[in-house]
């Protein structure tokens, strides 16, 4: 499972976007740290009140999912569900 978390979220744009997850409508900021040694992402649903917020650390012993404030199974659940928005070109 944790393989397949970890490409979703490896596929998922850096910086701020739009998407949908289970219907629903969320704006996300990914962002690294420490050379991408640690990522965070935070998800807020456009015109609702859930909220996803996690950190990732990627150290030599492997990958560590640290959710913030929330079941885990939360956070894998949103990120293997996260379809990003196409990019808007003007």
């Amino acid at each position: 499972m944790i393989e397949a978390f970890l490409a979703a979220f490896d596929a998922l744009p850096e910086g701020s976007f739009t998407g949908t997850a289970d219907g629903r409508r969320y704006v996300v900021t990914r962002s690294g740290f420490s050379g991408d040694k640690v990522q965070k992402l935070v998800a807020e649903e456009l015109g609702g009140t859930d909220y996803i917020s996690l950190n990732l650390y990627r150290l030599a012993s492997g990958a560590r999912l640290k959710p913030c404030e929330m079941p885990a199974q939360k956070v894998v659940d949103f990120v293997l569900a996260l379809r990003p928005d196409p990019e808007v070109r003007r």
